[in-house]
């Protein structure tokens, strides 16, 4: 038996975030991408970054480049951007091309003001120092746009940014985090096809790979791991090929087990507001039903 997208719906339309409310519509087909985009707006800045909490973790208004991924998560969604719209995401490859460091990557976090309701490693990242992590998490966005828009693929800072991953991944002495292991494996994913070297980095990454995609995260909450559906999303990813069709099978499986009675999924992290802990909910949810919908589950 599949999800339940009705109490799904229902949880949303109770504890969620209008952003994620209208993102599901959308992704189900039941809304309009200009209705994403007036919710997505509610948190853009004028000098073209995201924040505002668009990062349930990191309350403060200031644009971070954390912002800046969730937001192109957002816009890579299928059929989202059109090509009066890409306006916006050329704006915000201005955004991070001002706040990259000289050797091509972006900090985890910039500078928070205010750190109220924010968790601790947001409020104490060290701005001049470039993040594999964050880098790669918004470089694979943006390589998902590119596919559809050939002046975001052709953007400067993409190619700037993509060398900085490449460089670090291809590094003899490169052993990744956990989340440095997700976030390369998604970048690679999307690059391929449009970067020669991405195929070539994904079987490396299969060093650190277990068969059935379980990856636990050291010094994360306790028992939070990654499994394989949070590693490769989409049944079309080149990094398919890392893992058996029966731990596919199984982790879909796993996935759908997991919606809670309330119609809601929920995180296996620390989080650090009653705030965040609804909205990492909601957007929990609306990841769970896009993944399932994806592989017609």
């Amino acid at each position: 038996m599949g999800a339940n997208v009705e109490t799904a719906v229902s949880f949303l339309a109770t504890h969620g975030r209008l952003v994620d409310r209208r993102r599901l519509q959308f992704i189900r087909g039941e809304g309009t991408s200009e209705s994403v985009w007036a919710a997505l707006r509610a948190y853009r800045n004028v000098d073209g970054g995201y924040g505002w909490g668009l990062e349930p973790d990191l309350r403060a208004p200031e644009s971070q480049p954390v912002g800046a991924m969730h937001a192109l998560e957002i816009m890579a969604d299928p059929g989202m951007t059109s090509a009066s719209e890409v306006n916006h995401v050329l704006e915000l490859c201005v955004w991070l091309q001002s706040h990259t460091l000289p050797d091509g990557g972006l900090p985890f976090a910039l500078p928070v003001l205010d750190p109220s309701g924010t968790a601790p490693f947001w409020a104490s990242a060290n701005p001049d120092m470039s993040s594999l992590q964050m880098t790669a998490q918004v470089v694979a966005q943006l390589h998902l746009i590119g596919r559809n828009h050939p002046t975001v693929a052709s953007h400067p800072w993409l190619a700037r940014a993509s060398n900085y991953c490449f460089d670090v991944l291809g590094a003899d002495t490169f052993v990744p985090s956990a989340y440095e292991l997700l976030f390369a494996l998604r970048m690679l994913d999307a690059a391929t096809g449009q970067d020669p070297r991405a195929e070539n980095l994904i079987d490396r990454l299969a060093l650190h790979l277990p068969r059935n995609g379980i990856v636990s995260v050291d010094g994360g909450a306790a028992g939070e791991a990654l499994y394989l559906l949070d590693l490769s999303p989409r049944p079309d990813n080149t990094s398919r090929r890392l893992f058996d069709k029966d731990a596919v099978a199984a982790d879909l499986a796993r996935l759908t087990s997991e919606q809670r009675p309330d119609g809601g999924w929920s995180v296996n992290i620390d989080v650090h507001s009653p705030a965040a802990a609804l909205e990492w909910r909601s957007y929990a949810t609306v990841q769970a039903l896009t993944i399932l919908q994806l592989h017609g589950v």
